[in-house]
C-alpha cells in the first residue's frame, strides 16, 4: 500500500509529467477540430435529411399536403401498407432477393478469386474484364441483361434455333426475382472476387509448399489453408453483399419496373412506388424507414466484424 501511494506521489511530483498531460490534450483536440468539417458535411447531408424521413414516417403527407404541416398518425402508415399487403409481400421478396444474391455473390467470388489466383496473361485480362463489370453503370447493365433476357432477346432467340421453348425470365411472377438476383450477383461477384484475390494472395507461399509437400490434395488445401485464411474477410464481404443487395433498385427499376405484378417489388422500390408514382409520401417513408433499419443493423454488424478483425491481425 505504501509503495503504491510513493509511487503515485512520484508520478504527480515529476516535473514532465503535467506537460506530457497538456501536450497529448492538444493533439487530441486538433485531431478532433480536423474531423470536424467533415462532420458538419456529414450531419447535414446526411442525419437531417434521415430525420426528415423518420418525421414524414409517422405524419399524413401526400402531394396535397407536402408544403402544410403533417398531421401525426404514429404507426399509421406501417399498419396501412401492411394491412394492403404490400409490406409483407415486400419483405419475403427482400429475403429471398438477399439470400440468392448473398450466396451466389460470395461463392461465385471466391471460385472465381481461387482461379485467377496465379493470373498469368490471360488472367490478367480476366481481372481487367472483371473489373470492367464491376464499374459498369448498373442502369447500363440492366439494360443489357433486359435485352438478353426479353422474350424476344438473345437469349430466346439461341433456344429458338435448337428447338427449345422459350423461357419467360422477366413476365413469369416465379422466375422474374430470380432472374434479377442472379443478374445483381453477375454484377457483385467481380468486387468479391478481387477482395478475395487479395487476402489468397496474403498468405504465405510456405504454407502451399508445405500442405503440398504434406501430401495435400486440392479439396484439403482449399479446407485447411484457403478457407480459414479467408474466413474474416468473408465476415466483412458477406456484410457488404448482404447490404448490396438489401438496397437493390437499379436492376429492378430498369428490369422489372417491379413487375409482373408485385412479383419483383422489395422495400426499396416498393418505397420508391408509394411515394413517386402513388404520390404517398408518408407511406412510403415508412417503407423507407424500415429498410434503412435493415441496412442500420447490417452497418452494426459490419462495423463490429472490421473491428474484430482489426483485434485478430
Amino acid at each position: 500500500m505504501t509503495t503504491m501511494t510513493d509511487t503515485r506521489s512520484t508520478r504527480a511530483a515529476s516535473p514532465d509529467a503535467a506537460p506530457l498531460r497538456r501536450r497529448r490534450r492538444r493533439r487530441f483536440d486538433r485531431r478532433w477540430l480536423g474531423v470536424l468539417p467533415a462532420a458538419v458535411v456529414l450531419g447535414a447531408l446526411a442525419f437531417y435529411p434521415l430525420a426528415q424521413l423518420v418525421r414524414m414516417s409517422v405524419s399524413a403527407v401526400t402531394s396535397a399536403t407536402l408544403s402544410l404541416d403533417w398531421a401525426f398518425v404514429g404507426a399509421g402508415n406501417w399498419i396501412k401498407g401492411w394491412q394492403e399487403g404490400d409490406l409483407p409481400h415486400a419483405i419475403v421478396n427482400t429475403l429471398v432477393f438477399v439470400v440468392i444474391v448473398t450466396v451466389l455473390g460470395l461463392v461465385g467470388g471466391l471460385v472465381a478469386a481461387i482461379a485467377l489466383r496465379r493470373a498469368g496473361r490471360m488472367g490478367a485480362l480476366l481481372l481487367g474484364l472483371m473489373v470492367f463489370i464491376w464499374a459498369l453503370p448498373p442502369v447500363v447493365n440492366g439494360s443489357v441483361w433486359k435485352f438478353l433476357l426479353a422474350d424476344a432477346g438473345l437469349i430466346n432467340s439461341v433456344l429458338h434455333s435448337v428447338g427449345l421453348p422459350s423461357v419467360p425470365f422477366l413476365f413469369d411472377e416465379h422466375l422474374a426475382l430470380v432472374s434479377v438476383a442472379l443478374v445483381n450477383s453477375w454484377a457483385i461477384i467481380p468486387f468479391n472476387a478481387l477482395v478475395f484475390r487479395a487476402a489468397i494472395l496474403g498468405i504465405p507461399e510456405e504454407i502451399f509448399e508445405a500442405a503440398q509437400i504434406d501430401g495435400a490434395r486440392p479439396a484439403q488445401e482449399l479446407r485447411y489453408v484457403l478457407l480459414p485464411a479467408v474466413r474474416p474477410t468473408s465476415l466483412v464481404l458477406a456484410v457488404l453483399t448482404v447490404v448490396y443487395a438489401f438496397r437493390s433498385f437499379d436492376f429492378i427499376y430498369v428490369m422489372t419496373y417491379g413487375g409482373p405484378g408485385k412479383a419483383t417489388n422489395t422495400l426499396p422500390f416498393l418505397g420508391y412506388l408509394q411515394a413517386f408514382v402513388r404520390n404517398d409520401y408518408g407511406l412510403g417513408a415508412s417503407t423507407a424507414v424500415l429498410a434503412a433499419a435493415f441496412v442500420l443493423v447490417l452497418a452494426v454488424v459490419y462495423a463490429r466484424s472490421v473491428r474484430r478483425e482489426e483485434l485478430e491481425s
